[in-house]
């Protein structure tokens, strides 16, 4: 299973800063039961366990930074010691589903309803094709603030970031989930009338008035349907193994 989801997202497309992969547990178990995250936490390990599954399928890694012990002391130390006690295995793909083909920002696209979406900032590594972002077109222009409020309602956010409403219809749309910030000026070289990412700075909404319509709209909201596409590639490339999307709701900020 670990090698169906690393033929669709190659690790080699992750950025160098990621920790994408195994990791905890031994991967030569059968597989009970797949969950599917975003993010991996006590609480998750606890639903596998309740449900089954002796496997966790995460988008965000649960070891990101090095650890250099495992005592307990902290929530990701806890869930390796839960998830090694219990012979959960814990597999994460993170940057590499993101820069993949039909990855993490095509699924976002598809939530938009974009058609024509190709590779906002294309890269080709060790002869795999993929790239940062996407940007695809509207089946029908929207003004800035039904724009908008198609995003709120498509996502599930309580509140989007913009910058000042655009004065022209968006047809064009760019986007990169999570943090995307460092593509806005890609978006505008692609002819981009929007550009949608999870998070961005204060200084960086500066300076785009009427030349494209920034919206920010949550790391967790635009990568939520990530799990989606774990459960499409475990379907089809493992046929048999049982699949269970999180019930676990794991957005650490709450708006008030």
């Amino acid at each position: 299973m670990v090698n169906a989801l690393e033929r669709f997202a190659p690790l080699p497309l992750q950025e160098d800063y990621d920790n994408a992969g195994l990791q905890v547990g031994l991967t030569e178990a059968e597989v009970s039961g797949a969950l599917l995250c975003l993010d991996v936490t006590e609480e998750v390990i606890d639903e596998a366990l309740e449900k089954g599954c002796n496997l966790v399928v995460s988008h965000h890694p649960l070891i990101f930074r090095p650890l250099r012990r495992v005592a307990g002391e902290n929530q990701v130390q806890r869930c390796v010691i839960k998830a090694l006690r219990h012979g959960v295995v814990i597999v994460s793909m993170h940057t590499n589903i993101d820069n993949a083909v039909g990855g993490v920002n095509y699924k976002i696209a598809e939530k938009m309803g974009l058609h024509n979406v190709e590779l906002l900032a294309p890269k080709n590594v060790m002869d795999i094709n993929g790239g940062s972002g996407v940007v695809g077109c509207l089946k029908q222009p929207m003004s800035a603030m039904d724009f908008v409020l198609m995003l709120k309602e498509r996502f599930g956010v309580e509140c989007v970031q913009a910058n000042q409403l655009l004065q022209r219809d968006i047809r064009r749309v760019a986007l990169c989930g999570g943090a995307g910030s460092f593509l806005l000026n890609d978006a505008l070289a692609q002819n981009a009338d929007a550009f949608v990412t999870g998070e961005m700075h204060y200084h960086e909404f500066f300076g785009y008035e009427q030349q494209i319509q920034i919206c920010v709209i949550g790391h967790y909201q635009s990568e939520q349907f990530t799990n989606e596409i774990f459960k499409s590639i475990i379907e089809e490339q493992c046929a048999g193994v049982r699949c269970v999307l999180t019930a676990t709701h794991t957005n650490p900020i709450i708006y008030l």
